[in-house]
């Protein structure tokens, strides 16, 4: 289980697959570079960024999924870690960032679909909601995606979500973490800080 959590009363979490540029966004998010793994799955804890100044914190949770060398008992234990983690924090947590690549998002979850499974990644979004945290779709890469709107039509089906993903902007952000583009993420997360009567947060985002 992870353990170096700092003592907040209130949390931002970013999860998602390996790969997908979660630590790029951390970065953006924070100005504040973080010591990743130079291949996918090496950071196995969270990276936390606290402000003195605020009872706050923005955690950057292991990416899952398959990673290549790291066996399937590890990548098992991490997606436990996660979810626990998530369970655990979920009185503190005010919004839950699910990060996609967006260009690889669609093929990805329709190859793990079938009648007797559900992609962890839509499994992850409806967990986060289970538990009473506001999920983000944060769609990430989309500067590498040629027709926008249908690549976002296409992740709002996957994930439940009628399309057209314009009426779901307080869900579904297309970003590009890496050309610094994440309006569309900051603007869903104050929403759904703005709802928890957390105004004072929006310094953050």
């Amino acid at each position: 289980m992870f353990e170096s959590r700092p003592d907040r009363d209130s949390e931002v979490v970013l999860c998602g697959r390996s790969n997908v540029g979660k630590s790029t966004l951390m970065r953006e998010l924070t100005g504040h570079d973080f010591d990743t793994g130079s291949r996918p799955g090496v950071t196995r804890q969270p990276n936390h960024y606290d402000w003195a100044s605020a009872d706050f914190v923005i955690t950057d949770l292991p990416g899952f999924g398959f990673m290549k060398g790291v066996p399937e008992e590890v990548r098992e234990e991490i997606k436990t870690d996660i979810v626990r983690y998530i369970e655990e924090y979920a009185d503190e947590i005010l919004v839950g960032v699910l990060v996609l690549d967006g260009k690889a998002a669609v093929d990805i979850i329709d190859r793990h679909s079938g009648p007797d499974s559900i992609p962890h990644t839509v499994e992850l979004y409806h967990f986060l909601r289970d538990v009473g945290i506001p999920p983000v779709i944060a769609v990430n890469k989309m500067d590498k995606v040629d027709n926008t709107d249908e690549r976002l039509d296409e992740i709002c089906d996957r994930f439940g979500l009628v399309p057209p993903w314009k009426q779901w902007q307080e869900t579904i952000a297309p970003i590009s973490a890496k050309r610094g583009n994440i309006d569309a993420l900051e603007s869903a997360v104050r929403e759904h800080l703005h709802d928890a009567g957390r105004d004072d947060l929006f310094q953050f985002f």
